[in-house]
């Protein structure tokens, strides 16, 4: 068993089986320098990413140059249920987390990866999931391995599971990306006229309407939108021919 393969969650082995199955495909395969999670019957790369995405573009570039095509999975948790058991393994909370996921949190994550987006050999596949995650109740507060605890809490995180597949969208040209953006009045607009425009969908959280240059910013960087100009310090786009 690989080092990977210890330290991957429930949720991530799930993914990989599913996927596994549903293309014919080996696991945890060994090829150019990679230890890739899928390599289905055609020769293609599958490759289960839960965050981090910017991390596999090194991996992703290698895998197009030797002429494979790579497709990325990344689930978006749009519900969570919080099951907390005590050190003893009895069941002491179980609760629906108030914060929601969305499709759109997906920029947030292609950030690092938008010089690929559009490369014909690659895919980004976004499964929209219900999600359990699993915590176990500690005798004391304590930080989290990775020190981003502000505060220390009195439980861990012992595990993430699927609980339900709702939805699977898959990006691989940008017309694809363009079917996230909301109905717009004019064709040249500015990350304001964006956050009105996304305002008005009452399924999107604030932190993401909030948020409209992250948008244009990745879009604009992927060569779909071009800047038209600077009015009143506000950039404005169109979609690029």
């Amino acid at each position: 068993m690989s080092f990977s393969t210890l330290n991957e969650s429930q949720l991530h082995k799930t993914l990989k089986t599913i996927y596994s199955e549903l293309y014919e495909g080996q696991t945890e395969v060994k090829k150019n320098g990679y230890v890739y999670d899928i390599v289905t019957k055609n020769g293609n790369v599958i490759e289960i990413q839960t965050k981090n995405l910017s991390k596999l573009l090194p991996k992703i570039e290698d895998t197009i140059k030797e002429n494979y095509k790579i497709k990325i999975v990344h689930p978006i948790i749009i519900n969570r249920q919080i099951k907390t058991y005590d050190r003893n393994g009895q069941l002491v909370s179980n609760r629906k987390s108030p914060k929601r996921g969305h499709i759109l949190d997906i920029f947030s994550e292609i950030t690092g990866i938008y010089s690929i987006l559009l490369n014909p050999k690659f895919s980004l596949e976004i499964v929209e999931i219900n999600m359990i995650e699993e915590r176990t109740k500690t005798d004391t507060p304590v930080q989290t391995q990775n020190k981003k605890r502000r505060f220390k809490k009195d439980w861990i995180k012992t595990g993430k599971r699927l609980d339900q597949i709702i939805n699977t969208r898959r990006f691989n040209k940008k017309e694809d990306y363009l079917s996230l953006l909301p109905p717009l009045e004019t064709n040249e607009f500015c990350a304001k006229d964006l956050r009105i425009a996304l305002e008005k969908d009452k399924n999107i959280p604030a932190r993401i309407y909030k948020n409209p240059n992250l948008i244009t910013w990745v879009l604009f960087h992927m060569g779909i939108l071009e800047y038209t100009k600077t009015e009143k310090r506000s950039k404005y786009y169109k979609l690029k021919n």
